[in-house]
């Protein structure tokens, strides 16, 4: 059965989502050109996020591929970028969640800032200079979530209004020091969410107050 074409969506999960055009087409994974933009990471309790110190189970990995498969883009800085170009290669040696992950991934529309890169990968196109023109022009082109790469890029975004979602998977680790998921100040945020993600991480989801 067809759904009839209404105002309001129900979002089930990033997989799920769906909007429906006024020619009552549908349109996967949000509402018709207004896409929301997501900064998730994993983080340690005292706040710092580090891809060498702790990395997700089996279970969270689930829940990162299945959250890739369901994005209608990303959005990432240069040093972020380079590290997940990573999952570019084909390694014989990655097990089955780990290729699931790497397709997800390569099958994801990516946007990278840079003013210094002057290439970039498969299915990416580069910001080279306007940043909050471009990415307002893809909150308003896509429908769905935009994933944002990174804590210096979502900073500057946040600094101009334009995060609409932080999401915080908190890991039982505790590092001391290292790259902080906030970069600095920003407005009062809103705790909408609290939920366990499995492999003992509990992911806590803000809203701008």
């Amino acid at each position: 059965m067809e759904p009839t074409p209404v105002a309001r969506v129900v979002w089930i999960s990033n997989a799920d989502l769906y909007a429906v055009e006024p020619t009552g087409n549908m349109n996967r994974k949000g509402f018709l050109g207004m896409a929301r933009l997501v900064f998730g990471m994993n983080v340690s309790l005292d706040g710092y996020v580090d891809f060498d110190k702790f990395a997700p189970g089996p279970q969270l990995f689930g829940h990162w591929i299945e959250n890739t498969r369901g994005l209608a883009a990303s959005l990432y800085g240069r040093t972020l970028y380079e590290i997940m170009r990573y999952w570019e290669q084909d390694d014989p040696n990655w097990t089955p969640a780990e290729r699931d992950f790497a397709d997800a991934w390569l099958a994801m529309p990516k946007w990278v800032a840079s003013r210094t890169l002057s290439s970039i990968g498969p299915n990416a196109t580069l910001i080279s200079d306007d940043l909050e023109g471009a990415v307002r022009r893809l909150k308003n082109e896509l429908a769905g979530e935009i994933d944002v790469g990174g804590p210096r890029l979502a900073h500057s975004l946040g600094e101009l209004g334009l995060i609409d979602e932080y999401r915080l998977y908190f890991h039982p680790v505790v590092l001391g020091g290292g790259d902080p998921f906030f970069r600095g100040a920003l407005p009062p945020l809103r705790l909408v969410s609290n939920d366990s993600v499995g492999d003992n991480v509990i992911r806590l989801t803000y809203v701008p107050a």
